[in-house]
């Protein structure tokens, strides 16, 4: 929700100057910048301490400490946490310098895409925690959907249905990484994933042996085990049905 004065009520920034930073347009600060402190510098160690303690610990007050300087030289570059996540996000979504020798078809895009979305989801755990709703958009993430679109406008859909193309494969993307980190973050409990499945073991054995789930007692290996890789499989039936979507669409033309 946005109100009449441009502040977005999800992360209480103010788009205008969330706009201003990221586009270059917010200017050097008019008194007393700390020498060696910058905009890029701030958004950098900020990223840097969400990736290592999460969101929650992020504060202006504790980034100022991090950076060795006042919270109030802080205010003189950025207005506030609201405004920092904005710059957070569209930094690490900025895409890998273009050399020019991409030389592979849309589905191959596709594929990086996907891979590429689930790396930065490992790095950057904190991004699942931000809604991604209403992106105040910059040159990074701009950047990236250009990359992505200029690699897919083969498939000969409509505009609508490629940035949809995109849409559906990062919300795939999305829930995966959401489980991979969850699992991670289980992991940290000193509890091993061992110890936790054989606390189990019995009450799930005395349900396959009541007959009342004949389905899953009749599955034979380890359908939930590591040897089975669910992204993967996941990926590659959705690249599938793209691919029906293309042969129709070229059909009728």
């Amino acid at each position: 929700m946005t109100s009449t004065n441009g502040e977005d009520r999800r992360t209480g920034s103010d788009i205008t100057r969330s706009l201003e930073l990221l586009w270059g347009e917010g200017g050097r600060p008019a008194r007393g910048p700390k020498p060696g402190l910058t905009l890029d510098r701030i958004v950098t160690e900020a990223v840097r301490l969400a990736d290592a303690e999460g969101l929650a610990a992020l504060s202006m007050r504790r980034l100022a400490t991090e950076l060795g300087t006042g919270t109030m030289s802080l205010y003189r570059y950025v207005p506030g946490k609201g405004e920092l996540v904005d710059l957070m996000l569209d930094h690490v979504s900025t895409p890998p310098a273009d050399d020019g020798s991409w030389s592979g078809g849309w589905r191959e895009a596709v594929e990086e895409f996907a891979r590429e979305t689930l790396v930065l989801y490992r790095r950057h755990p904190w991004l699942l925690h931000v809604n991604p709703a209403r992106p105040v958009l910059g040159p990074g993430s701009i950047g990236g959907l250009d990359r992505t679109l200029s690699r897919i406008t083969s498939m000969g859909l409509t505009d609508p249905e490629l940035i949809g193309v995109i849409m559906m494969t990062e919300g795939y993307v999305t829930g995966v990484a959401r489980t991979q980190v969850h699992e991670a973050e289980s992991a940290r409990t000193g509890l091993t994933d061992e110890a936790f499945w054989a606390a189990q073991l019995p009450a799930l054995e005395k349900a396959m042996s009541s007959g009342r789930y004949p389905t899953l007692a009749g599955l034979t290996g380890d359908p939930f085990g590591p040897d089975f890789d669910h992204f993967e499989f996941g990926l590659q039936r959705l690249l599938d049905g793209l691919d029906v979507l293309v042969a129709r669409r070229a059909g009728e033309r």
